[in-house]
């Protein structure tokens, strides 16, 4: 509970009692008898939250909302009406205060206004702090990739990941916007939506952290002799649920001529589930919308090659111009929803192992990713055998 609370009313017998109320839930309670003096405690001590009459003599309470907001606009205002002022507590609430109570203020009803004006401090400083933590670990990955020889567009990366970051916080911005709404409404429905968006964001900040170690680090693929079709049998095992649930049908088709070969399997693995599902994306984007969306993941014995992977959808495909983006750092076709490390992590994977990576895409028609892998003699760096 926060410990400080500003309570800002002209007659001293509320201020007493309202005082003592405040005291038993565990403040530090804070009194002012005017708006100016009120505005004075409020710069000296820095309470989190502020409870304020409407009517007052001089500077009223809206006054005092705005000038708290103006200088501070996470501090929480709760204000106090009588029963024939619903119009300025209507008003008050477009200055953005956190709530209203009617005089003779309920017990109850001030502890749920303060149980609101806390969650949202509560909501408000997890913001913070997953922000300044996602940014503290950008900022670190960064100079690791900026000291990486690949990187040399400097600016590029810095600008893709400027933008990256603003996409994830963004999200997690929607998300607490959500939430607070839940909490102002008690609409179970927004705080579960608003919470599973926050969870979500969380999630891109785990898979953005994990991707920029990939790719920051130079990597040798650790090579086992394999079935060259198992990729794809655990990439369509884990997505299958997935794709149904999002009503797209996701079909394998192996080539049995296939033997076994020299693969990094972790490293091919991640490949295919990153195309997979991009593929199942590029199916449900309702912008581009057009039947029922299907994604084929197959394997094929090529001339010349070890193993051929390709992964098809009849989604919304690309453009010319985005198709020559799409292996580019941080260039993503998804907006806010993607962070344009998926492809690039995969492209890095496949010149690891000496592949061969192509797309061939038409828009509204579909897209296909086609990976070639080397015999083994052709596999590069120690370990090959």
């Amino acid at each position: 509970m926060t410990e400080k609370i500003l309570l800002v009313d002209d007659e001293e017998g509320i201020r007493t009692v309202l005082g003592i109320t405040l005291a038993d839930y565990g403040y530090e309670v804070l009194k002012a008898g005017s708006g100016g003096e009120a505005l004075r405690l409020f710069r000296e001590k820095k309470p989190a939250i502020v409870l304020t009459d409407i009517k007052m003599p001089g500077m009223d309470g809206i006054q005092v909302l705005r000038k708290i907001k103006e200088e501070s606009p996470d501090t929480e205002v709760i204000m106090i009406t009588g029963h024939g002022a619903m119009e300025l507590a209507i008003q008050s609430l477009k200055c953005d205060a956190t709530d209203f109570i009617t005089k003779p203020i309920n017990d109850d009803a001030l502890e749920i206004a303060l149980k609101r004006a806390n969650e949202k401090i509560f909501l408000k400083n997890k913001m913070k702090e997953y922000t300044e933590n996602l940014e503290r670990l950008v900022a670190e990955k960064t100079q690791e990739l900026l000291g990486a020889e690949r990187l040399v567009a400097v600016g590029q990366t810095v600008a893709g990941l400027a933008h990256a970051i603003k996409n994830v916080v963004s999200g997690l911005k929607g998300g607490a916007f959500v939430l607070e709404k839940g909490i102002d409404l008690d609409n179970q429905k927004y705080l579960s939506q608003g919470w599973e968006m926050v969870k979500g964001n969380l999630g891109k900040i785990g898979d953005m952290t994990l991707d920029l170690l990939n790719y920051s680090k130079e990597r040798i693929p650790e090579y086992q002799l394999c079935d060259l079709n198992q990729p794809v049998r655990e990439v369509f095992d884990l997505m299958f649920q997935e794709a149904e649930r999002r009503g797209v049908t996701l079909e394998k088709i192996l080539d049995k001529r296939l033997a076994e070969g020299w693969l990094d399997p972790e490293g091919i693995h991640r490949c295919i589930l990153n195309l997979v599902s991009n593929a199942i994306d590029a199916c449900t984007d309702i912008s581009c919308i057009h039947g029922e969306g299907h994604v084929i993941v197959k394997t094929l014995k090529a001339d010349g090659w070890a193993v051929e992977y390709r992964v098809i959808d009849n989604g919304c495909g690309m453009d010319n111009e985005t198709e020559t983006k799409i292996f580019e750092q941080f260039f993503s076709t998804k907006g806010s929803g993607g962070t344009g490390l998926g492809l690039m992590i995969t492209k890095k994977i496949i010149d690891e192992h000496n592949g061969f990576i192509e797309c061939e895409s038409e828009k509204g028609k579909g897209t296909t990713f086609i990976i070639r892998l080397p015999e083994k003699e052709n596999l590069p760096g120690p370990g090959a055998c």
